[in-house]
């Protein structure tokens, strides 16, 4: 809340670094987090990954690294262990996005008839499905 009783607006810091594994990206987010919490702030973390895999838990751990277990059984990338650990925090699957679990939900969509028979097509039309993965 802020000093009006309104809720305060969401902020969002985006920490990239494209697609090279072991340049330190997850252990930078997760010691901004720290900064932000040591302010007062609340933090919490989401992981977005390009693969087509809905989860860390069929991969290859040579191709991928180790995979990290959640609390709620989520296997997920092993950033978001140090995002619990650095951050004090209890993270979900859903704090972990891919673009195979993106991609899942809007076929299961369509397979429910949610896009009442339009055409749903991927990138760089996926926007014509006007869908929010939740």
């Amino acid at each position: 809340m802020n000093k009006g009783g309104g809720m305060k607006k969401m902020k969002y810091v985006l920490v990239t670094g494209g697609v090279v594994s072991g340049l330190g990206k997850g252990v930078t987010a997760s010691s901004i987090g720290v900064l932000l919490k040591a302010c007062g702030l609340r933090v919490t973390s989401i992981k977005i990954d390009p693969y087509l895999n809905t989860d860390a838990g069929t991969m290859s751990p040579f191709e991928h690294g180790e995979v990290y277990v959640l609390d709620d059984g989520g296997e997920v990338d092993l950033d978001l262990g140090n995002y619990e650990r650095f951050l004090d925090i209890k993270l979900t699957r859903d704090n972990n996005i891919t673009t195979g679990k993106i991609y899942q939900a809007v076929i299961d969509k369509e397979r429910r008839g949610d896009y009442l028979g339009k055409n749903c097509a991927g990138c760089p039309s996926h926007h014509r499905c006007h869908s929010r993965v939740d």
